[in-house]
């Protein structure tokens, strides 16, 4: 772990906090119960650049840490997600003609969630996976996949090995990267002449707006607007050429880069999205202010809920075993005292304890057993998902709850 007291792209002393969240284990390092009473827990705060408002945390925990050994987040585990990158692979198809020629290349592939759309296609494709137990499961899908940290260097020697892509995606990963201008240069370098590069991730606007402080944790280096990202990628050989504002995540972009010397022009969605930001604050480090209090606000409702529901005698559990629910949790406190499990489809995370809490991970095959009278849905960006799944839920006078931006009944 190392203390960052200087902004990462430009340098400039980072004063100005945007919410502490005290401390708390790595969001996705589910343990055993021999293993819970040695858990690691790293501070999680997180401040705004002065000069270039770069979002980002105040500590530095190692991405082979995170990403090596047995990483437990596989995307294709949530349906809505494929879903979204097979739209995805149609509109991509059509709007910039990719053929049995093109060479589509993802950084960040995970398990093929997306890539194996293309493939289905007929359109060469290419994984970018740090994670090797993910990564396997790509393969075993057909997909080619490397398995490494991206970067200029990487890119460089894949060039060199007569390379290029047409197309290259980096869905939710742009956040996690500690060398923004570094892994930024990779895809200026791999990309043809005039090929395009999309990279998703959930919209600080949102974060701020919707007070989801349940997205931050120490995989999210970065918490990510258009202002600040214009800057990096400039600083790297990119420009932005056209937005989207996409529901994913609770609110994300969906960025298209191309190669600085490249013949294509921004779109007007550019422009408009930059005078969005600046309305809500996004372009000064006011913008930012009172989020820590409106905060402490959700997290008081949901202890006045869960303590409301102990003096009814009520069931609660959760659904979902997220990054996003762990970082909840324990900001909140919570404990296996609170909730007496969490359901979630991953076998990777079934019969671990989150992290943190310690609350143990069933299938939702359970569900009917156990009975809850409430179940949390943790990752509240799939609610309908989930709702629409555990229905059975609802046969005994179980409610679905969410938490975020206040507690609600669905």
């Amino acid at each position: 772990m190392t203390i960052v007291t200087n902004c990462r792209f430009c340098g400039t002393p980072l004063t100005a906090t945007v919410v502490d969240l005290g401390e708390t284990p790595l969001a996705n390092s589910f343990v055993t119960e021999s293993e819970a009473t040695n858990e690691k827990c790293y501070p999680l705060s997180v401040r705004v650049c002065s000069s270039c408002l770069l979002v980002q945390t105040t500590i530095a925990v190692s991405p082979r840490d995170v990403f090596s050994g047995g990483y437990v987040y596989f995307s294709s585990v949530t349906d809505a997600w494929v879903e979204h990158a097979r739209r995805y692979t149609d509109t991509t198809m059509a709007r910039f003609g990719l053929e049995p020629r093109s060479l589509v290349v993802e950084v960040a592939s995970n398990d093929g969630y997306l890539l194996q759309h293309f493939l289905k296609r007929d359109v060469p494709v290419l994984g970018i996976e740090p994670a090797a137990n993910v990564a396997a499961a790509a393969v075993r899908k057909g997909i080619p996949t490397e398995v490494l940290f991206f970067n200029a260097e990487t890119a460089r020697r894949m060039r060199q090995e007569g390379k290029r892509a047409d197309l290259m995606v980096a869905n939710n990963v742009l956040a996690h990267v500690p060398d923004l201008v570094d892994f930024l240069s990779g895809f200026a370098l791999l990309l043809k002449d005039e090929g395009i590069a999309t990279f998703e991730f959930p919209h600080v606007l949102n974060l701020v707006r919707e007070i989801q402080f349940d997205t931050i944790y120490h995989e999210h280096v970065f918490y990510l607007s258009l202002t600040a990202v214009e800057r990096v990628f400039a600083a790297a050989g990119l420009m932005v050429v056209d937005v989207e504002e996409v529901p994913t995540h609770g609110g994300s972009l969906r960025l298209y880069a191309a190669r600085r010397e490249s013949s294509q022009v921004a779109a007007y969605s550019v422009a408009e999205l930059r005078a969005k930001e600046r309305m809500a604050g996004l372009d000064r480090v006011e913008g930012y202010l009172g989020f820590a209090e409106r905060v402490e606000a959700v997290k008081a409702g949901f202890l006045a809920f869960l303590k409301q529901a102990r003096s009814a005698g009520k069931t609660v559990a959760g659904y979902g075993a997220a990054a996003k629910g762990n970082t909840f949790l324990n900001v909140c406190g919570a404990t296996r005292n609170d909730l007496v499990c969490v359901f979630d489809r991953s076998v990777a995370k079934q019969g671990k304890l989150l992290p943190g809490s310690h609350i143990p991970v069933v299938a939702p095959e359970r569900l009917a057993d156990i009975r809850p009278d409430y179940l949390v849905i943790l990752p509240w960006n799939i609610a309908d998902e989930v709702m629409a799944t555990n229905g059975i839920l609802r046969s005994w006078g179980g409610a679905f709850i969410v938490a975020v931006p206040e507690v609600r009944v669905l």
